[in-house]
Order: C-alpha cells, then sequence, then structure tokens
C-alpha cells in the first residue's frame, strides 16, 4: 500500500468534469484506489463516490493505492490532480 496527499487546484473543486477525469485516469489500473477526505473514505473510480466526497478548491485528499500497481497509479493520478484534471 502507497498513499500521498496531494491538493486539489480545480478552481471550482471535484465537480463532474473532472471526476470523471479522475475516475477514467484510476479506471486504467487494477489496484484498489481509493482517497480519504475530512475523515471519509471514497472511491477514486466511481464518479458518484467521488462527487460525493465534496471536494472543494484548496483541500487536502490523501490518495491510497493497493495492488500489484500501486506504484504507478499513485504516481499518475498525483500528475493527474496536480496539472488540475483537464482544466
Amino acid at each position: 500500500m502507497v498513499s500521498q496527499k496531494v491538493k486539489i487546484k480545480n478552481p471550482t473543486g471535484l465537480h463532474l468534469r473532472p471526476a470523471g477525469t479522475l475516475c477514467k485516469e484510476a479506471l486504467q489500473y487494477k489496484s484498489l484506489i481509493t482517497f480519504t477526505f475530512n475523515g471519509n473514505t471514497a472511491n477514486a473510480k466511481s464518479v458518484l463516490s467521488v462527487l460525493g466526497a465534496c471536494v472543494k478548491n484548496g483541500d487536502e485528499i490523501e490518495i491510497i493505492c493497493e495492488g500489484e500497481d500501486e506504484q504507478n497509479a499513485l504516481a499518475a493520478l498525483v500528475k493527474a490532480i496536480e496539472g488540475g484534471l483537464g482544466e
């Protein structure tokens, strides 16, 4: 298991479009990928779970990856989030 904290840079937080982008990226990996925010855990492969976390601009989440490709998954998700998730 690997994890890393990352700050959300999107001006409107994880609304539908960036949440979809995050899920699309997470679905490319076999590992279990979740993130924690405000004591709650969300499945990064589920758009509804990501939206339900209510993550806003400037919030810090901790991405947790567990599985055979966990290192690559974590690196890719951190890079996508730091890159603004396409926005």
